[in-house]
């Protein structure tokens, strides 16, 4: 029986890339049937929400999720009872216990003169960042008023010891784990969890905290250095940005988003780092390479098929190893000519 696959294709170029990822599947053998739903800044104007419940249940039904990008400034707003599409992100996380995000981050050779940093700096990078998703300041409860504003960071031992579990799974040889406990509570019990899992279940792999500034600090001086760093969810979400720059582009990199809902085994979300890109939607200019490589992390983490995960990164490689430049790379060639160049090595 094949597998089926809630695609939601999004906001600004993320309708250009999805086809790409849907015809890379087809081109390695995968037998899934799709279910496309409306989701972000596109629900909201069809049906006055990011996410509709009916396509929380698709998704709750489905055996993977796949996602191309949502927003733009067409929803942008401070207005607290305004829908964002950002809330469909939240909300779909949430309704399918989806703890985990998962963003690798290899600098390809072909692509060393195109990151900021120099090559030699790069040369070698293969890190991995496992970020919290479900807990911490994103989910706490908050207040507003004229005058003030909180939001309160809470993580629960539970959350912290689930999220570390993956970390040292994936890890080769070290665990860097993020946070702030010169200063915050929450990230002091971030780090006593993680090192009495560390000592209790995982003592072959080494293990080491790393204040949030000095990480920032180290990704852009030393990243070769990392294996996999793991923290919480606002340290995770702006150090992996960082860490995607590392590439060259932001328009590379995959990531998977894993946990254990409702649902046994939940539906794992696959998603490109990248945001909407609005100001070159419609122009045939977007780089489907990170949804591509998406498609891949899906084949991997989602249904275990590695051999067609590896052909397809390994298509993507050949494609940029005979020169297949984006314009977000320096180059000329379009979504169309880049999914091209790919198809043709699978």
């Amino acid at each position: 029986m094949s597998k089926r696959i809630v695609t939601l294709p999004g906001d600004g170029i993320g309708p250009e890339i999805m086809p790409a990822a849907i015809e890379a599947l087809n081109a390695v053998g995968a037998d899934f049937e799709y279910d496309e739903h409306l989701f972000g800044g596109a629900s909201i104007d069809a049906y006055g929400t990011a996410l509709t419940d009916e396509t929380i249940d698709a998704c709750k039904g489905a055996d993977a999720v796949l996602l191309a990008a949502v927003g733009g400034p067409k929803w942008d707003t401070t207005d607290p009872s305004k829908p964002r599409p950002e809330q469909g992100l939240l909300g779909l996380r949430k309704a399918l216990g989806l703890f985990a995000n998962l963003r690798p981050v290899r600098p390809l050779p072909a692509l060393y003169d195109a990151s900021p940093l120099r090559r030699e700096v790069i040369e070698g990078t293969d890190l991995l960042v496992v970020r919290e998703l479900t807990g911490g300041i994103y989910f706490g409860e908050k207040t507003r008023t004229a005058d003030s504003a909180s939001d309160n960071c809470l993580y629960t031992r539970a959350e912290i010891e689930r999220i570390a579990r993956v970390a040292f799974a994936a890890a080769k040889s070290r665990v860097t784990s993020v946070d702030k406990a010169n200063v915050l509570e929450t990230s002091r019990l971030w780090r006593e969890v993680v090192s009495e899992l560390h000592a209790a279940e995982f003592p072959n792999i080494e293990l080491e905290h790393v204040l949030v500034d000095n990480a920032a600090m180290q990704l852009v001086a030393s990243p070769s250095r990392f294996d996999v760093i793991v923290t919480e969810n606002m340290f995770g979400d702006i150090l992996s940005d960082e860490a995607a720059m590392l590439t060259g582009s932001i328009g590379m990199l995959p990531s998977a988003s894993l946990g254990g809902g409702g649902r046994d085994p939940s539906p794992g979300m696959f998603e490109p780092v990248h945001g909407s890109a609005p100001d070159i939607a419609g122009t045939g200019a977007a780089n489907p390479l990170a949804m591509l490589l998406s498609a891949a992390l899906m084949l991997r983490h989602g249904f275990a098929l590695e051999t067609e995960a590896a052909a397809i990164e390994s298509a993507v490689d050949g494609a940029l190893a005979d020169g297949l430049r984006t314009r977000d790379l320096g180059g000329t060639a379009g979504t169309a000519e880049a999914t091209r160049a790919v198809l043709q090595r699978l």
